[in-house]
């Protein structure tokens, strides 16, 4: 009798610890890439108003480097770019919210950055240079910015740099922040800021449209690298990422997409 007693509890445990791990396995979620592969899409977030990296083309199409790089990186994880565009001062909280499942989109690579989210290994070098009416002999370095009025993109790294090391060091001066570089490079243009800070790739294609009579002065005052942001807690989307960047960068794709859109050879 106690031997069967003893089956049967043997038995009942066993199926119990059958269940348990049948349970656990139906509760198992699926990561962000699996939830990627079976919508078919990835969801990317960027500007749309930051030619040559990203703007809307003639047909009113998401197009530039950061476009190119999202197609390619969508497709060999097997599924297509889709691009939403948003406000740079939004990006991030968009991110976070799950408006977008990666943001490409010239977000430079920083350690206060690396506290909510992660990034792909760099995609790109920016250098970053002090730009002024081409008419001003007065400010010819960074040093020269103390009581002028500056301008710089809300929210973004360069806008930190402005107020957390170059003010702390050369003096107080004025930052006037936008939302896109165009309107910037307008308002620089007719005078109503001093100067602002970017990289030359960025403003040339705005330059040269709109006719602007500005300059870039002196060296670059640092260099940036910019890398694809992702939520945190998505081990398997970013090496998925860095994977299709470094085949990128083995096959030639990567090469060819820069010379087409810079006109010169990638850095990194």
């Amino acid at each position: 009798m106690k031997k069967v007693v003893k089956l049967l509890v043997t038995t009942v445990l066993a199926a119990m610890v059958l269940v348990g791990c049948g349970t656990k396995k139906e509760e198992q979620k699926d990561t962000l890439l699996d939830q990627i592969k079976k919508s078919g899409t990835m969801k990317v977030g960027l500007m749309g108003t930051y030619p040559p990296y990203n703007f809307l083309n003639d047909k009113n199409e998401v197009d530039g480097f950061d476009a190119d790089i999202a197609k390619e990186v969508a497709k060999r994880i097997g599924v297509k770019a889709e691009f939403i565009t948003n406000e740079w001062s939004g990006m991030i909280a968009g991110l976070e919210k799950g408006k977008f499942d990666i943001v490409i989109s010239q977000m430079t690579i920083t350690d206060e950055r690396k506290k909510t989210m992660d990034f792909s290994k760099p995609y790109i070098k920016n250098s970053v240079n002090v730009i002024v009416k081409e008419e001003n002999n007065t400010i010819k370095t960074i040093e020269d910015f103390k009581g002028k009025k500056i301008g710089v993109g809300l929210g973004t790294n360069d806008e930190t740099y402005l107020r957390n090391e170059a003010m702390p060091k050369i003096g107080k001066f004025e930052i006037v922040t936008y939302n896109d570089v165009i309107t910037t490079l307008l308002d620089l243009n007719s005078g109503r800021i001093d100067s602002t800070v970017n990289n030359l790739f960025a403003i040339k294609p705005i330059v040269d449209k709109n006719n602007l009579k500005v300059k870039a002065v002196g060296q670059p005052i640092k260099e940036d690298y910019a890398g694809m942001a992702i939520r945190k807690g998505n081990s398997e989307f970013l090496s998925a990422i860095d994977k299709a960047l470094e085949d990128m960068k083995s096959d030639g794709t990567y090469k060819t997409i820069f010379v087409k859109w810079f006109g010169v050879e990638p850095t990194i």
